[in-house]
């Protein structure tokens, strides 16, 4: 796919009153004394290579020693905050080991590695902008997806949990050609219903390194999970291509492996599985989930252009007619979960209407 496809520079967008009173609704609102301006404040950095001596493109944050202690602190809070009661009492077992800060991407995010002092189990986290196009993708895959996502805003900053995984391109450059067939097939599944779920959620922009592949060792066979680590790229793209992870060129080797091992029948089934669990979860999520879209009917994610782009793809793709009535993101993401919703209720004989 052409990379002009995918928009270089999307803008960051506002946290609205009603997305902000969702959030706290759900807990996701906090208080603490820092924010991502704070971080920036260091003082110097230190380039992170690779074990191959590859730049990373993370810089190791050094700053003042006048302000080292107080960061550090609002760092273990928010830690407890994340991860715990938000109590102080796990505060003197902390140590920040690191500040890493990113120089790619829109977010230019933080990375923090906690570390517990009495038994050196370390975790991360990272501090980011607050961009309401994320936001909405992280509290998405909460809902629907079958992975939980650990996050928190306060004002102007967003704080996530660390995805464990293997980065996408990582997996396929190393570790891809060397699956025995099982695995590959195991894998093949995955991806076609990670590329279904992206899909009719409306995420866009899944190449290869914006997702991690988890590995489940099972009592007789390895399981794999794709993930999405990347949520900047929430319904905002007209290109209704960007939202299925097949069409990005970095993903070919996934697509090409998943067609060589899969067959028709095959893949047509677990997009229907996954589509038919999507539905599942929208309708067991039905009250945060309509909270939540009612924030995105009312807030600007996307330009006018790229509405009526979208738009006109899924009505093409599906024919339904309500596609032609939307008038913003959030009511196209609406119409598709209710498109998939509806065609799922209707299609299986056991669901008590």
């Amino acid at each position: 796919m052409d990379k002009k496809l995918i928009s270089k520079k999307k803008p960051a967008y506002p946290i609205g009153e009603l997305l902000s009173a969702y959030l706290t609704m759900q807990g996701r609102n906090i208080k603490i004394p820092i924010f991502y301006e704070d971080l920036l404040r260091f003082q110097g950095a230190v380039e992170i290579f690779d074990q191959n001596d590859k730049d990373t493109l993370w810089v190791s944050c050094y700053y003042a020693e006048s302000e080292r202690a107080e960061i550090e602190l609002s760092l273990k809070q928010m830690y407890s905050i994340l991860h715990s009661d938000g109590s102080d009492s796990i505060i003197p077992y902390l140590n920040i080991d690191s500040i890493d800060f990113c120089t790619f991407g829109n977010t230019k995010p933080f990375r923090i590695k906690v570390r517990n002092i009495l038994n050196d189990n370390y975790i991360f986290l990272y501090v980011k902008k607050a961009d309401a196009s994320r936001i909405y993708g992280l509290e998405l895959e909460d809902l629907l997806s079958p992975n939980h996502i650990n996050f928190l805003v306060h004002k102007n900053t967003l704080i996530e949990e660390h995805i464990l995984g293997i980065p996408g391109d990582t997996f396929i450059s190393e570790h891809l050609d060397t699956l025995p067939m099982q695995d590959k097939r195991a894998l093949a599944k995955e991806f076609v219903k990670f590329n279904e779920r992206c899909f009719v959620r409306l995420l866009a922009d899944m190449r290869s390194y914006n997702y991690v592949i988890v590995i489940t060792q099972d009592f007789d066979r390895v399981q794999y999970r794709i993930r999405a680590i990347d949520f900047d790229q929430q319904s905002y793209e007209g290109n209704v291509k960007v939202y299925k992870p097949q069409f990005l060129k970095e993903n070919n080797a996934l697509v090409k492996m998943s067609l060589d091992v899969l067959a028709s029948a095959s893949i047509e089934q677990y997009e229907k599985e996954e589509r038919s669990l999507l539905a599942k979860r929208a309708t067991s999520e039905r009250e945060s989930l309509d909270f939540l879209l009612r924030c995105m009917k009312n807030d600007n994610i996307s330009t006018p252009k790229k509405i009526k782009e979208l738009k006109k793809s899924l009505f093409e793709l599906t024919k339904d007619i309500d596609f032609k009535k939307c008038k913003n993101m959030g009511q196209l993401l609406s119409t598709c979960l209710d498109f998939v919703t509806r065609n799922y209720i209707n299609e299986n004989p056991y669901i008590i209407k």
